[in-house]
């Protein structure tokens, strides 16, 4: 147990220089920030999520009433001027239902579904396309969406700005505390920070519906830790 302990003085001198260079490997101390921009801009193209439902007492039947509606649907979206590229299914079921009183499951019928999702990109065009959606026999709308098709240019943008506005926090923070602020130590992008709200519509639409795009806003925050140096 003595031979343990008795650790010679050399060994405890590296020992106690070392520790400090482990410190060396973190970043170097800076004054961290978080820099935001926010643009605004109109969308310019438009996502319908829509199709049709039936319930019958075979499931045979509840499909071959939807497919029957959802192919004169798909007509009216091609007469309307809309690429097949931009339609896509994205719900397709067919689902029993059972009678809502105790005893023995019973199955009392079918409902079967096909929904779209139809991009738009005509902005103007969406109460119209809506209406000759309803009049083909649209019976579920679930709502709309709006954005913004090409967005690279207005991020990097906001990107810039929110560079900009944390280099104005931290140089406040700088004067305050008598330093001078010099170069960025890191910078990163916040994660989820780049946003594009996508603005939805209530599923229950009548004929001659009335659509307001509004505006978009995109999203930019860093984080940003700023060198510094005393005055």
């Amino acid at each position: 147990m003595k031979k343990l302990l008795a650790v010679p003085a050399a060994v405890a001198v590296c020992l106690l220089v070392a520790l400090p260079a482990r410190a060396q490997d973190a970043p170097p101390p800076g004054i961290v920030v978080r820099g935001e921009a926010h643009k605004s801009v109109a969308p310019d193209i438009a996502g319908i999520e829509a199709g049709v439902s039936n319930f019958a007492k075979s499931a045979r039947a509840a499909a071959e009433a939807t497919n029957l509606a959802m192919g004169k649907v798909l007509l009216e979206l091609k007469n309307a001027g809309i690429d097949p590229k931009d339609i896509q299914t994205s719900q397709l079921s067919l689902q029993p239902q059972y009678a809502d009183r105790p005893g023995p499951t019973e199955i009392t019928g079918y409902v079967a579904k096909n929904i779209v999702s139809v991009k738009v990109r005509d902005i103007a065009a969406v109460a119209g396309i809506l209406d000759r959606l309803m009049t083909a026999g649209v019976n579920e709308v679930r709502g709309i969406s709006f954005g913004v098709s090409d967005s690279s240019k207005l991020l990097d943008e906001a990107r810039t700005e929110a560079i900009a506005d944390a280099r104005r926090k931290a140089e406040v923070y700088a004067r305050a505390a008598g330093l001078t602020l010099e170069a960025p130590l890191s910078i990163a992008e916040d994660p989820g920070a780049v946003v594009m709200p996508m603005r939805k519509m209530a599923a229950d639409f009548a004929a001659g519906a009335q659509v307001a795009p509004g505006e978009q806003t995109l999203n930019v925050s860093v984080t940003v830790n700023w060198a510094f140096k005393a005055r």
